[in-house]
């Protein structure tokens, strides 16, 4: 049973006892807490400590690395790797899996977005931390570990480093908020049993690039901004630059956040094992949902371990209407 005020590691031992939680999954999503305790200190004194800035190297996907970019991989790759739980970690910040341990007793591997936002870190703008755990898999190289279903994943979950710094996650039991109360050095659960709501009235998305999206993505744009108070239209637009945060508020009050395929980006811009994957998993749990706006994202198995996929999560109506626009364009190729 949750209570409101019952600290993370009271909830993941109550998750033990009622859900058959493993321990050594308590234990990891417990270290990922301390160690968004320790970025979140980091990213308050950023300015403070010349932690601002690019270093001027660019990551696997090719975005250009900023200082708190390296400094999150490092510590959230050292953090994990003293437990002896993991395997291995993927990371937006690394070219390739890297492996921790071979020992058996690590039975996870970790597919992690230290960083996400790093663009608002100059602007003082929200950031987060999303992260999905697979069991490992014995007899499985390595390499493909991580090159999974999303629907594999045992437990995955997102920080936001916000007004507040907020830790949100599932074990696969609903979904539950944790708050940092940073006097006690706590977090504390402030949103039980979270359920996104069926339908919203906001959208998420980085119009700048419409006139690179598909006519059918155009016509939903329009579809959402025209005026009709009988189905609550114009929606708003509500965009951060940050996943985490764009997805928190949909998951919170409904909605959509989009990042489509484009012109610039065909196959998608967010990476499906580290990012996408994560996510869905999180919105399922809570009644939501997550495409790619023909398929669902935790039936999509990676391809490589930085795959970028185009994504549409939020409200399970929302998504539906999503994909209902695209569909005509899906249909059209396959027509071909």
């Amino acid at each position: 049973m949750t209570t409101k005020g019952m600290t993370l590691s009271r909830q993941l031992l109550d998750e033990e006892q009622h859900h058959g939680l493993n321990p050594g999954l308590s234990a990891l999503l417990l270290q990922l807490g301390f160690a968004a305790k320790i970025l979140a200190r980091e990213f308050t004194r950023a300015a403070l400590v010349g932690k601002l800035g690019l270093i001027g190297e660019r990551n696997a996907s090719g975005d250009i690395q900023k200082k708190l970019d390296v400094f999150a991989n490092e510590a959230v790759v050292s953090l994990i790797g003293e437990t002896g739980l993991v395997a291995a970690i993927v990371s937006e910040e690394m070219d390739g899996v890297k492996e921790i341990t071979s020992s058996s007793s690590a039975e996870y591997v970790l597919c992690i977005d230290p960083l996400d936002g790093s663009s608002n870190t100059d602007i003082n703008g929200a950031l987060g931390t999303i992260f999905g755990i697979y069991e490992k898999k014995s007899g499985t190289e390595i390499s493909e570990q991580t090159l999974r279903k999303g629907s594999e994943q045992i437990a995955a979950g997102y920080v936001m480093y916000g007004t507040s710094t907020m830790l949100v996650y599932t074990s696969g039991h609903g979904v539950q908020g944790f708050t940092l109360d940073r006097d006690l050095g706590e977090f504390l659960l402030s949103h039980e049993s979270i359920r996104c709501p069926a339908r919203g009235h906001h959208y998420s998305a980085n119009v700048g690039r419409f006139y690179e999206w598909t006519a059918e993505l155009r016509n939903y744009i329009q579809y959402l901004t025209t005026h009709d108070p009988e189905t609550k239209r114009p929606y708003s637009l509500r965009c951060t630059g940050a996943l985490v945060a764009d997805l928190h508020r949909c998951l919170m009050e409904g909605g959509i956040y989009f990042y489509p395929a484009d012109a610039q980006h065909q196959n998608g811009k967010l990476r499906l094992v580290y990012e996408c994957a994560p996510v869905a998993f999180v919105v399922e749990q809570a009644g939501g949902c997550a495409s790619t706006g023909e398929q669902r994202i935790l039936d999509l198995k990676p391809e490589s371990i930085h795959q970028q996929v185009p994504f549409a999560v939020g409200s399970a109506a929302d998504v539906a209407l999503y994909e209902h626009f695209l569909g005509s364009a899906a249909a059209a190729r396959a027509a071909r």
